[in-house]
């Protein structure tokens, strides 16, 4: 099982992220996936967490992940010591940063940036949609595609899918390199 933990501020879209990226694990036959929040303070910009569970067999554990093959930042404040405990071996972290850090563990990715230049606003959900397409064995870039068609409205599309592609490109991911997997 892969899982995934999400850190955000309400209203930053870690739910969603969770959501997409949990029906873009299942677009493949066999493929589960299951998608959950965990809310403190339920007001915009309160700490919240999210989870995405996927596996090839039913998902019958419905519980908070507490270690996680990758754990995403929204917002680099939430970034806080003992961040490794909620690692597991070979994980990576990814963050919303500017800043560099001394750990091989972490990606740091200008997400506001990114979405700030697309979108007008800083949403990062869909950048980190993206790099988990890239460093996730288990994804594919049509599918996170698909799940974006499928489940944002048709007026977000075209620009989340921008986002997708520019941080694939970013990574050093093309397409060429998805069917190689």
């Amino acid at each position: 099982m892969i899982e995934v933990l999400w850190h955000g501020r309400g209203g930053q879209g870690a739910f969603t992220a969770a959501r997409l990226l949990g029906a873009a694990a299942t677009f493949k036959k066999g493929r589960h996936a299951l998608a959950f929040p965990s809310f403190g303070p339920e007001r915009r910009g309160a700490p919240m967490r999210a989870f995405t569970k996927m596996s090839d067999a039913p998902i019958g554990d419905r519980s908070a992940i507490k270690r996680a093959d990758f754990v995403v930042y929204l917002d680099d404040t939430l970034l806080g010591d003992g961040w490794e405990e909620e690692l597991k071996p070979g994980g990576t972290v990814l963050v919303n940063s500017t800043g560099a850090f001394d750990d091989e563990r972490i990606v740091a990715l200008d997400a506001d940036g990114i979405s700030s230049a697309v979108l007008g606003r800083p949403i990062p959900n869909t950048v980190f949609l993206g790099a988990l397409s890239a460093l996730c064995d288990r994804l594919d870039a049509d599918d996170v595609r698909e799940a974006v068609r499928q489940y944002m409205p048709a007026k977000l599309h075209a620009k989340n899918l921008q986002i997708i592609d520019a941080v694939r490109a970013q990574l050093g991911c093309t397409d060429g390199e998805e069917e190689a997997r």
